[in-house]
């Protein structure tokens, strides 16, 4: 099993920034998707981040030049830097992690719990 533990939520003014983290533990052989999603209150779940199996990123328009995604292999901890946060960016962020379990081989498909953000003055 792997178990994903999220942190860096909170409440931000507009224009602020926050950081979220996330680490992956478990019999871990290998990590390749990391990602990051948001689901505001009546919408569905989007993808705000994410780095692929080849290592390349990707934003949702709605962030691209405000956010920042990155990660940290040797922990198996996945960032996602939030600046100029807006309203709109208010939802509970979950991350996600894809690989491969070390006894078995199989694959692993695991969400955190989520964590709040809320942008307001």
């Amino acid at each position: 099993q792997v178990q994903l533990v999220e942190s860096g939520g909170g409440l931000v003014q507009p224009g602020g920034s926050l950081r979220l983290s996330c680490a992956a533990s478990g019999t871990i052989f290998a990590v390749d998707i990391m990602g990051w999603y948001r689901q505001a209150p009546g919408k569905q779940r989007e993808l705000v981040a994410s780095f692929s199996s080849d290592g390349s990123t990707n934003y949702a328009d709605s962030v691209k030049g405000r956010f920042t995604i990155s990660r940290d292999n040797a922990k198996n901890t996945v960032y996602l830097q939030m600046n100029s946060l807006k309203p709109e960016d208010t939802a509970v962020y979950y991350c996600n992690t894809r690989g491969t379990m070390a006894t078995s081989l199989a694959r692993f498909n695991s969400w955190a719990q989520g964590t709040q953000v809320t942008v307001s003055s």
